[in-house]
């Protein structure tokens, strides 16, 4: 076997893979072995070496930016990542809420599931519990609804309909709003990018926050899901007051301080603990 053998010095491909963050958001491992001919071994100490300085974040398969983890600012143009650069982002603490999310959910309710990769997870929960039946899900993540077609006939799987957008394959206005404005969910579990004590839960891109406040208004419980590096964040999208939602579900990662702000405002919040 014929390992690849580095062709460009260890400072010039720091460099380039920087710029490659700044201007993509996310790089792979695979992607860079193969743009600079380097073995996996190599590829990997870079990505290490930019997150000893700094300047990247680690992720599973990859690295982030840093400013990608950094508090928002209202009003500032953010870069909102794809469904799949989320999907390799916080897998863990993902799984964690998609369990405890889950096992809220009981037989014959209505459930309205946002889209987003943490309700993904709650989607392959609720679809490995075979004892769940008669169940109603409504959302306008096309990638949920088919992480639940094998569910079927355990479950009826609602899709809202509207206005496709490609990077996140959500339902947005026109026409999503119709659904949601003709039913009353028993459960909605809605995803977000900041939950702040003061600027409420925010998303964002601001089509998707306003298909979020129709979720919201439409179900019996609302409960927002958010891993632990979105706690404190805010962004352009108001979605609602932290008052407006009965809990959060976050998982273990998740600032024990920020936490205790939260329930002080009255929210239930619902973590997976260590160990």
């Amino acid at each position: 076997m014929t390992v690849p053998r580095d062709a460009t010095p260890a400072h010039r491909r720091r460099e380039q893979i920087q710029t490659l963050l700044a201007e993509r958001g996310f790089v792979r491992v695979s992607e860079l072995r193969e743009a600079f001919t380097v073995s996996g071994v190599t590829a990997r100490a870079d990505l290490d070496a930019l997150v000893l300085t700094g300047l990247a974040r680690r992720v599973h398969g990859g690295a982030v930016p840093t400013h990608a983890a950094g508090a928002g600012a209202v009003g500032r143009p953010e870069r909102e990542f794809s469904f799949e650069e989320a999907l390799a982002a916080s897998v863990v603490p993902k799984q964690q809420i998609g369990e405890l999310a889950a096992s809220l959910v009981q037989n014959g309710q209505s459930v309205i599931l946002d889209v987003g990769t943490t309700t993904l997870a709650i989607a392959r929960a609720l679809r490995e519990r075979g004892e769940l039946r008669d169940v109603v899900i409504v959302t306008n993540g096309l990638s949920i609804a088919l992480e639940l077609e094998a569910a079927i006939p355990r479950f009826t799987v609602i899709v809202t309909g509207g206005t496709l957008r490609p990077l996140q394959h959500s339902l947005v206005e026109p026409l999503a709003g119709t659904v949601l404005s003709q039913m009353h969910a028993d459960l909605a579990f809605i995803g977000c990018n900041g939950v702040d004590v003061d600027r409420g839960v925010t998303n964002i891109n601001l089509p998707e926050a306003g298909v979020k406040t129709l979720m919201l208004a439409a179900a019996e419980r609302a409960i927002v899901v958010a891993d632990g590096s979105k706690l404190g964040q805010v962004h352009l999208g108001l979605v609602g007051a932290v008052g407006a939602f009965d809990m959060l579900i976050t998982d273990s990662t998740a600032d024990p301080t920020t936490v205790d702000a939260l329930r002080d405002t009255g929210l239930m919040v619902m973590q997976r603990q260590i160990g």
